[in-house]
């Protein structure tokens, strides 16, 4: 038995380390994935005013700032029985749905797809030959022409030319297990570098609304202070205007590059490749009409002819392999070290190896995130949805089944993608009425000083990585205590006493590496699920210095 450790694994918000365990043949027995990170932002909020929870919660994440604002704010609002007028709710939407976009382009093509596309095998593309390849999945490919495609050709010939492949260094090039032409690779590469400039034309649309971004700060106890945005008819245009940009890349590009790597990986899809338990959840929301952008629900083993509702009085979470105190109170740490040659402690049961704690609903693990929104929207027969899905299964010959894997999470993910698009529209619209028809309330006017002192609130929100919950107990007029569960610490979380397996733990079981000097099927495998870690918390140097240097243990 060899064991295999990656730490940190790169390309991903937060600092997270996978220790694995492989056979002579190189298949993986065993796996451990820890969070090497300490959050801390749950005892920063203690004795805090409830109304500061949203400002200090939104830099839990450098990416997921919105996410965490909004809904520390709602978990507080709730304590407090605050009903929200329509357009606060509706501005909030807005951000969070410009969000979803954002995140999902960014994690396919900057965060994961360089897990699939060989950089030194797009040097060989034709161009001609790359723009007949793109009309296979769709009439009308974004930026499709021989310029365009030799103009990309020119310019990673330029960084090889340097010595060095600038944001494309330290990949697996020519690893055995990358399977795309020449021309394929050379479209995913080309949408890669367009996709940088997407990120920074969607990131205005939260700006609008928000004030900035990262960490906005328009949503406030009670309602949303961007009044003056929302008034403003250039200001709605500049939204819609930046949408409609994104909706174009979205339907020409990363829905059809989504098609073609799972048309390219169909083997490994039917094999199963990265498949978890096959439990999922979902607590929905946004809703629209009385319909739900997201369906709620459970899933239990693949099993999507029986989805239970969602129950919140269900959610428990251990710390029986975490780092912290077995009976602990206020997250109170207990950390144990590594064994003397650097590796986790995880010979026992009661080990622990983790600062991501193991939150279990009903007593099971779960996965969470585009994947479980998907299935459980789908088959609870989500008429914002259903289309979307049956196209993209149709294209690429897949059963629903096979987007539990690996390659299929990312056909789930530009799928959620495309339908968020058409819903925005919808939502503008929604707003633009309430306009006309004199509806302007954004706040709803209360009290501080005679609201109820001693209250409990949560709040449960649908984010890009998945479900999102907050919760507060306010005493004396102040924070006693706040917790957070995050979508990574369900699919993150490690063993618990019973020794089950979290999401990525189970994912990673029975996979085979082929060279394990160089893990890429380990990647790709956790790449999928959009890990993050507390991603808010980075070290530079201003002088270019080197601060560390990272490598693999065999």
């Amino acid at each position: 038995m060899k064991k295999i450790v990656i730490d940190p694994i790169t390309r991903i918000e937060g600092h997270l380390r996978a220790e694995v365990e492989v056979d002579d043949d190189g298949f993986v027995q065993e796996a451990y994935v820890s969070g090497q990170l300490f959050r801390g932002i749950e005892i920063i909020l203690k004795n805090r005013d409830p109304r500061d929870a949203g400002l200090l919660a939104g830099r839990i994440c450098g990416v997921c700032t919105n996410s965490h604002f909004r809904a520390a704010v709602s978990s507080v609002e709730d304590a407090y029985a605050l009903k929200l007028p329509k357009n606060a709710e509706i501005i909030r939407d807005l951000m969070a749905m410009a969000l979803f976009i954002q995140d999902h382009v960014v994690h396919f093509y900057h965060l994961h797809s360089l897990d699939f596309v060989d950089i030194t095998s797009a040097l060989n593309a034709d161009a001609k030959l790359t723009s007949k390849e793109a009309h296979k999945y769709h009439k009308k490919p974004f930026r499709n022409s021989h310029s365009h495609y030799e103009a990309v050709l020119e310019k990673l010939g330029n960084f090889v030319k340097a010595g060095k492949l600038g944001p494309f260094s330290n990949g697996y090039w020519g690893h055995s297990d990358y399977k795309l032409t020449p021309e394929q690779n050379l479209i995913m590469i080309s949408h890669y570098l367009e996709a940088l400039k997407f990120q920074t034309n969607i990131s205005k649309a939260v700006a609008i609304f928000g004030g900035k971004t990262p960490h906005p700060q328009s949503i406030v106890v009670g309602g949303i202070t961007s009044v003056a945005d929302m008034l403003n008819p250039q200001r709605l245009n500049d939204y819609l205007f930046i949408i409609k940009e994104a909706k174009d890349f979205i339907d020409r590009a990363y829905l059809p590059d989504a098609k073609l790597l799972a048309i390219a990986y169909r083997d490994e899809i039917k094999a199963g490749i990265g498949r978890a338990n096959g439990n999922f959840m979902s607590v929905g929301g946004y809703e629209f009409d009385d319909r739900k952008l997201f369906c709620d629900g459970v899933i239990y083993n693949h099993d999507f002819k029986n989805i239970e509702d969602f129950d919140e009085s269900k959610i428990t979470e251990e710390i029986d392999r975490a780092w912290y105190k077995d009976e602990a109170i206020d997250n109170e740490v207990c950390y144990t070290d590594l064994n003397e040659d650097g590796s986790l402690k995880t010979a026992k049961n009661d080990d622990k190896y983790s600062w991501i704690k193991a939150p279990r609903y009903d007593g099971k693990v779960m996965e969470t995130g585009p994947l479980a929104r998907v299935l459980i929207s789908y088959k609870k027969d989500n008429t914002l949805i259903k289309s979307f899905v049956d196209e993209f299964l149709k294209d690429t010959d897949l059963e629903l089944i096979d987007l539990s894997t690996s390659v299929g999470r990312n056909g789930a993910r530009a799928i959620e993608t495309g339908y968020i698009c058409e819903y925005i529209f919808k939502l503008v619209s929604r707003l633009i009425q309430n306009i006309k028809y004199y509806d302007t309330d954004t706040w709803v006017k209360f009290d501080f000083d005679k609201l109820n002192k001693n209250v409990k609130g949560r709040a449960f929100f649908e984010v890009p990585r998945g479900t999102l919950s907050h919760f507060v107990n306010i005493k004396d007029a102040k924070i006693e205590n706040f917790s957070v569960i995050a979508p990574t610490t369900w699919n993150a979380t490690p063993k618990n006493f019973d020794g089950v397996r979290g999401a990525y733990e189970e994912a990673l079981v029975g996979l085979k590496i082929k060279d394990t000097s160089k893990p890429l099927e380990v990647l790709r495998v956790l790449h999928s699920f959009d890990p993050c870690l507390a991603c808010a918390v980075h070290m530079i140097d201003a002088g270019g210095k080197e601060l560390s240097r990272c490598k693999i243990k065999v």
